[in-house]
C-alpha cells in the first residue's frame, strides 16, 4: 500500500496543536485531539447580525463591517412626511446606535467613506425634488459642502471623503443619466460618462479604480463598467442582470447580492463575486432583498436593510469572504 509520503513527497506533520496560520493544502495530525486535519479554500459565507433599529430602503451607507453607517432612506413609518427619514445609525460590529441627523429627510441618496469621515449626496426629498445636496459626516454631525452639478436620485457612489465619485441616477424629469462627478472633499468636478445610463445600481472601489454594475437601464442590466478616474470601460457582465442590487468591495474584489429582475419581480438572494475580470456565483444571501445598502470589503462586509418586496426589513447580515478553512478527516 502506498504511503502518504510516497504520494505527496513529504510526511504528515505530527503537532500538539493546530497551526496558527495554515496554508491551503497543508495536512497534519493533531496529537491532542487525535485528529487528522487539512486546510482547504472555503466558500464565502453570510451570518446573521444585529438588525438595524429602523428598516428602510433606498438608503445611503458607508464604512466597514465593524464601523458602518446607515442613513436616510424610506420606511413604513413617518418620522417625517411620507416615510422619508433623516436618521443615521452607527454600527460597531455588534450593536446599532443613533448618530447625527441629516440636513434633510431623503431617500435614493448615496454614501461613501468611513464611519467618521463619510459623504452623503443626491437623493429625493419629501416635496418631490431631486437633490444636489452633499453633506460630510465627522462621526457626530452632518455639515453641508459643495453641491453636485446634477440633481439626481437612485444613482451610485463610492470612494473616500476626499476622493469619491457619483454616477448615474435619474434627473427631475425621470431621465436616466450617464454623468459621473468626482469629489475632492469639498467640490465636485465632471468625470467620464457611463456607457449605460442606469438607476438602482452599485458603485464600489475608489475614484481611480471604481466599478459600476447592475441596475435598471430599463428594464434591468448585467453590464459592469470599470472607472479609472476619467473614463469608463466595459468589464465582465453579471451572470444575472438586476436592479435594486447591493454590494461592496474594490474594483478587483467586489461582492454583489440581492436585487430584483425586472423591477416589479420578487426580490432575489443571489450573490456574485467579481475578480476584476468576471463574476462567479457564491453563497446565497440569507433572504430575498433589494434596495438595501452594503458596506465593507470582499473579505468582511455587511448587508444592511432593504425591501423584501412587500415591505422593508431590519435584517443585517455579515459576509466573510472565501479563504482557508481547517477540516477534520473522518472515516464516515
Amino acid at each position: 500500500m502506498a504511503e502518504y509520503k510516497g504520494i505527496k513527497g513529504f510526511k504528515v506533520q505530527y503537532l500538539s496543536a493546530d497551526p496558527s496560520n495554515p496554508i491551503v493544502g497543508q495536512t497534519w495530525y493533531n496529537s491532542t485531539s487525535k485528529a487528522l486535519k487539512f486546510t482547504e479554500v472555503a466558500a464565502g459565507a453570510w451570518a446573521s447580525a444585529t438588525g438595524v433599529p429602523q428598516g428602510r430602503r433606498n438608503l445611503g451607507g458607508a464604512g466597514i463591517q465593524t464601523a458602518a453607517l446607515a442613513f436616510g432612506g424610506y420606511g413604513p413609518y413617518s418620522p417625517v412626511a411620507a416615510g422619508y427619514t433623516d436618521t443615521t445609525f452607527e454600527y460597531d460590529g455588534s450593536t446599532w446606535t443613533s448618530g447625527g441627523t441629516l440636513g434633510s429627510a431623503m431617500y435614493g441618496n448615496r454614501g461613501f467613506g468611513t464611519q467618521t469621515a463619510a459623504v452623503n449626496t443626491a437623493g429625493y426629498n419629501p416635496v418631490g425634488s431631486r437633490l444636489t445636496l452633499t453633506q460630510l459626516y465627522n462621526g457626530t454631525t452632518w455639515t453641508p459642502t459643495g453641491s453636485l452639478a446634477n440633481a439626481v436620485a437612485f444613482g451610485a457612489a463610492a470612494g473616500t471623503q476626499t476622493a469619491g465619485f457619483h454616477s448615474g441616477g435619474n434627473n427631475p424629469g425621470g431621465t436616466l443619466q450617464t454623468a459621473t462627478e468626482n469629489f475632492n472633499g469639498s467640490t465636485w468636478t465632471t468625470g467620464g460618462n457611463l456607457s449605460t445610463a442606469r438607476v438602482s445600481f452599485v458603485n464600489t472601489g475608489t475614484q481611480t479604480a471604481g466599478l459600476a454594475f447592475g441596475g435598471f437601464a430599463p428594464p434591468n442590466t448585467a453590464a459592469t463598467e470599470e472607472y479609472d478616474g476619467s473614463s469608463w470601460t466595459a468589464g465582465g457582465s453579471l451572470n444575472t442582470g438586476r436592479g435594486y442590487i447591493q454590494g461592496f468591495g474594490i474594483q478587483t474584489n467586489t461582492v454583489a447580492y440581492g436585487g430584483a429582475t425586472p423591477p416589479s419581480a420578487p426580490r432575489v438572494n443571489l450573490t456574485e463575486l467579481y475578480d476584476g475580470t468576471s463574476w462567479t456565483s457564491s453563497t446565497n444571501y440569507p433572504i430575498n432583498v433589494g434596495g438595501g445598502v452594503g458596506a465593507g470589503t470582499n473579505q468582511a462586509g455587511l448587508g444592511i436593510s432593504g425591501t423584501d418586496g412587500p415591505g422593508v426589513v431590519t435584517t443585517v447580515n455579515e459576509w466573510t469572504g472565501p479563504g482557508p478553512a481547517t477540516k477534520t478527516i473522518t472515516v464516515s
